[in-house]
């Protein structure tokens, strides 16, 4: 599969536009013999200045554990970004046409007490009513060790007049 072959479909991807605003996200982890090794819900605040995205995730696992991963991604032209991340190794190589984004990258994962570089082979699908499927296989040394699967979904803004509104009517 290349991104190519998603040219002309919609609705179209642009994550500079996706991202903007809060978006929250529900994911899993399953290991490469079909085990749930772990499910969380993530809520990412994006801002776009008009070269770089910057997205501030903030991970809940089930487990209770808590991880925020901030990344810097900048649109590179109408088809590329790159992104960095402070536990992405090297940089991130994006590429979207039509509804969907290829994201490649080598991840240093906490596993236990030790840290494995990882790489991520992303795939984002924008579906209708803004809601984004994302599927990843994640693998070490060219072998497959599982698959990230998540869903997005764009959350509402208040502007500043509901939120005073909202602030009046609690009193």
């Amino acid at each position: 599969m290349t991104p190519e072959q998603f040219d002309g479909r919609e609705p179209r991807l642009l994550i500079e536009e996706y991202f903007a605003g809060n978006t929250r996200a529900w994911g899993i982890f399953v290991d490469r013999f079909g085990n749930l090794r772990r499910d969380f819900v993530v809520d990412i605040e994006g801002t776009w200045d008009g070269e770089q995205l910057t997205l501030v995730e903030d991970f809940v696992y089930s487990d209770g554990e808590t991880e925020q991963r901030i990344w810097t991604i900048t649109k590179l032209d109408e088809h590329r970004y790159e992104g960095t991340a402070a536990d992405v190794i090297g940089e991130a190589e994006g590429v979207s046409y039509g509804n969907a984004l290829n994201w490649r990258y080598t991840l240093a994962l906490k596993v236990g007490e030790s840290t494995w570089n990882v790489n991520f082979d992303d795939w984002m699908f924008l579906q209708p009513d803004d809601v984004l499927f994302n599927r990843a296989r994640v693998s070490k040394f060219g072998l497959d060790i599982g698959e990230v699967t998540i869903f997005f979904q764009k959350m509402p803004t208040q502007n500043a007049s509901e939120s005073e509104a909202h602030s009046v009517a609690a009193e």
